[in-house]
């Protein structure tokens, strides 16, 4: 009886085995038949290789007194001297705080800012129209933060800015808005949701797209209205998405759009606007302080990787949607 037990087991064992070597054939066939789709990815991924993970080698910059005329391999080890600088700094924390309520700003208005105009956009029926609120909506995003900031510098001056020419005639006082630390930020939080908001919307309508028609036929003969449809259909439909661009919200919480901030940052809001990637160009390349500039990056990138992994976790366990 143990005898044929095990003449049974080596029989199912030889044709697991032998299904998992014909698989392995199988799979191996496909890449030599599909090679030239490979080969294609041949670009790419050299690019990533070069330009992201090649670089990576200079974090250890960091851990280094680091002289340009010794290189990086030849500069004196120091171990977390940068660091213990960084945290004791008397302008970090003051440039830390400044980056995490821009950008607590940004995620909290702005996050919302796209799904809401998508939303509506799916409303529009005339297709003339909605095509052109999407295109007029996401040019924006393809005009550098350099143009866009002498645009609003003029717009909002105080002498010639149309805003403050309407005020004057109304007989109130002009308002400098980029000057006063009160009101700064919320400059620069919603000049960055509008030039980002159009851009937005593409990733939730393609979303919206894939929604089942008959799901809204159902709720219209049942007597929803466009509100009630776009509460309990379209919103639940593209609610992955909308997790999952919350989670990369969220891990980039702490970085912050240098392009924006440096063409808009002047003296006079330096206490409230100044951030982390500003401060980063001062230590780094103003004052070449390499070593000490790439613990303040580095510091940043390990707060974000945990943010990540942190919003990550909890929509995996408050629901059934998260990266992994």
């Amino acid at each position: 009886m143990q005898s044929e037990t095990t003449t049974i087991r080596e029989e199912k064992s030889g044709s697991t085995i032998s299904r998992s070597s014909h698989r392995k054939k199988s799979l191996f066939k496909q890449y030599v038949k599909n090679r030239y789709l490979f080969y294609m990815l041949i670009p790419v991924l050299a690019f990533y290789i070069i330009f992201h993970y090649g670089p990576m080698y200079g974090i250890v910059i960091a851990f280094k007194d680091f002289y340009p005329l010794r290189g990086i391999l030849g500069s004196p080890w120091v171990g977390l001297k940068h660091f213990h600088e960084v945290f004791s700094g008397l302008f970090f924390w003051d440039v830390f705080r400044n980056t995490i309520i821009i950008s607590s700003y940004k995620l909290i208005f702005g996050f919302p800012a796209p799904i809401i105009l998508a939303l509506l956009i799916n409303e529009v029926r005339h297709m003339g129209f909605k095509k052109t609120i999407q295109t007029v909506t996401y040019l924006p995003h393809f005009i550098s933060w350099v143009v866009l900031a002498g645009i609003f510098i003029e717009f909002l001056s105080p002498s010639r800015g149309p805003i403050n020419v309407i005020l004057q005639s109304m007989g109130q006082k002009p308002v400098y808005f980029l000057g006063d630390p009160r009101l700064f930020r919320g400059v620069i939080v919603s000049t960055s949701i509008w030039k980002e908001i159009g851009w937005g919307t593409i990733i939730y309508l393609a979303a919206m797209s894939g929604v089942d028609p008959e799901l809204y036929d159902v709720a219209e003969l049942d007597g929803a209205g466009r509100f009630q449809k776009m509460w309990n259909i379209t919103l639940p439909s593209i609610l992955p998405v909308i997790v999952i661009m919350l989670i990369f919200s969220a891990g980039s919480i702490i970085n912050d759009d240098f392009d924006q901030i440096f063409n808009l940052l002047n003296n006079s809001v330096m206490q409230v606007g100044d951030v982390i990637s500003t401060y980063v160009y001062r230590e780094g390349l103003t004052k070449m302080n390499y070593s000490y500039a790439t613990a303040v990056g580095l510091f940043k990138n390990i707060i974000s990787f945990a943010l990540v992994l942190l919003t990550n976790s909890i929509a995996r366990k408050t629901s059934e949607y998260s990266i992994w």
